[in-house]
């Protein structure tokens, strides 16, 4: 933004003001509030402790660009890293973005051909109580579908999403971004919808066809055989498609019970892995940086002036604290 009276902090006292790009952290500062006081209702004493300390004191450099103008960066925050932290929640799906953006270019050097497919697996709705145990099911014939000769994925992100059913049942799915060899949709090894349906439900032996979706990531205005040329507009849907929350921030503040149990089903569940070649290019762990999403990290340096925003419960609003100079 440009460099400013208002960008120095002058006029207004609110980080969303201030940076309108920032309006998430109020949203899901908020969030987080409320889903604090879920959990001290059930008992989560803890998790209520950590998830209402979490991100009170935002601190920001101000950074100056290319062009002369001055922009706000995140500098340092404390997260809790509780799973269902709606702050930490939306924090780790942005640094796993940012984690394969930053391989794609390279991914895309070694399979110039290569193209993207974007599929979802899912299975009927289960009881809440019964999760753990689908989950386990549903990976169980994951690892099966992928041993399959048919399978045409050279590599794939696979991540777990839970919705809220009718009920208050669970529905569990696989959202899964595939790279496939080029020429693979003008082959034999082609994979029509009707027979993803078929493989799934065998591997998954089911007295039912599950339902699922599979589409090509590709631009609107080519049709071309080749990864370079997929849109930045595509690639980017799929992805946040692939890598965004695991649970909807809607569903776990709308039943205490609910959020309860899904908390003790989930609890040491894995909901994102890599496998295949893109194993080679970035790691599956959870991301230990959950401030620094950028390709390139920039250092600080003695120039650097600092912002501070602490959360105010009462306005549900980061409010500037004070500057201060990098020590």
């Amino acid at each position: 933004m440009p460099a400013s009276k208002k960008t120095e902090g002058g006029d207004s006292w609110y980080l969303s003001d201030i940076s309108p790009a920032d309006k998430p952290w109020d949203i899901h500062r908020a969030q987080c509030d409320e889903i604090a006081k879920i959990y001290d209702s059930i008992g989560y004493d803890r998790y209520a402790e950590r998830i209402g300390e979490c991100s009170q004191l935002l601190t920001y450099a101000l950074k100056a660009t290319d062009d002369g103008e001055v922009k706000l960066k995140l500098s340092e925050a404390r997260f809790c890293r509780v799973r269902h932290c709606l702050i930490c929640q939306w924090r780790r799906s942005l640094m796993w973005r940012a984690r394969f953006f930053k391989a794609l270019p390279e991914i895309q050097a070694k399979y110039p051909t290569g193209r993207w497919i974007f599929v979802t697996l899912t299975v009927k709705n289960c009881e809440l109580s019964d999760l753990r145990a689908t989950l386990n099911w549903m990976n169980a014939a994951w690892h099966k579908l992928i041993k399959r000769k048919e399978f045409p994925a050279l590599g794939f992100v696979k991540s777990v999403e839970v919705t809220r059913g009718v009920g208050g049942t669970a529905h569990p799915h696989f959202h899964c971004l595939m790279l496939v060899p080029g020429g693979y949709f003008g082959s034999k090894k082609y994979i029509s919808h009707a027979k993803w349906t078929s493989l799934w439900q065998s591997c998954l032996k089911t007295d039912y066809p599950p339902i699922l979706d599979v589409r090509a990531v590709k631009s609107k205005t080519t049709i071309s055989d080749d990864a370079s040329n997929v849109s930045n507009q595509a690639m980017a849907e799929a992805v946040c498609e692939t890598l965004k929350y695991a649970v909807k921030p809607s569903d776990l503040l709308a039943d205490p019970d609910w959020l309860g149990e899904l908390t003790k089903q989930l609890q040491k569940t894995r909901a994102i892995s890599i496998g295949g070649c893109l194993k080679e290019f970035f790691s599956e762990d959870d991301p230990e940086d959950l401030i620094n999403g950028e390709i390139q990290e920039e250092e600080k340096t003695e120039d650097d002036t600092f912002l501070l925003f602490d959360w105010s419960a009462i306005v549900r609003r980061y409010k500037k604290a004070k500057s201060k100079k990098f020590e």
